[in-house]
């Protein structure tokens, strides 16, 4: 009869997306895992082919979590500007996996950037049902309104400026009014700050 597995994928997984939300992504390592979920590191390598394949689940995870729960807050019934605020209380609320998403000045995985703009293209559609624009343009403003809502996000974090909702809320929809109206990002083939780069972004301490 063959040995029942005792430490199932699951519960690596799920250990290891709890060590993130928590701590952000860098201090996940086989022996931190281990450490947290109280088994040995050898269950890690039975299930997932390395480190970066456990890191790219927990990521997907993360994303899940994003889409789903995370970022469909309500706050004032506007779906993009909700999305925004969503976003600022979820940097101020996991600040260590905030600033381990955003990283170099670049969101530091693919799955990410692409939950984030899928996600702002929806709401703004949502919220601006009848504009007409193309994706290109639609493209534009998304990018335009997640650099000012990532710049807040970053400053409320560092605890270098505070805004009070009212205020986030006047600013966002002056850029986002100002993006329809002008074309600022159209000259620009790739944003960098959505370039995401898993390998490059984060760091290779997962061994």
């Amino acid at each position: 009869m063959a040995r029942r597995k005792e430490i199932s994928k699951d519960k690596i997984l799920d250990t290891a997306y709890k060590m993130a939300v928590k701590d952000g992504l860098e201090g996940l390592t086989a022996r931190s895992i281990a450490k947290a979920g109280h088994f040995s590191t050898q269950p890690l390598y039975l299930e997932f082919d390395n480190m970066g394949d456990l890191r790219a689940q927990v990521l997907k995870r993360i994303s899940k979590e994003l889409r789903t729960s995370t970022l469909q807050q309500k706050y004032t019934g506007e779906p993009l500007i909700d999305l925004d605020l969503s976003y600022i209380d979820f940097a101020k609320t996991h600040v260590n996996l905030f600033r381990a998403m955003f990283v170099n000045g670049k969101f530091g995985s693919k799955v990410i950037a692409d939950t984030l703009m899928d996600l702002g293209v929806e709401k703004f559609k949502e919220q601006y049902s009848d504009t007409g624009y193309d994706a290109d343009k639609i493209h534009d403003i998304v990018i335009a309104n997640w650099i000012l809502t990532t710049g807040m996000a970053a400053l409320v974090v560092n605890e270098i400026a505070s805004f009070s909702q009212n205020q986030i809320v006047n600013v966002l929809n002056a850029q986002i009014h100002d993006a329809m109206l002008n074309d600022r990002l159209s000259e620009t083939e790739e944003n960098p700050m959505f370039a995401a780069d898993d390998e490059a972004s984060l760091k290779d301490n997962l061994a």
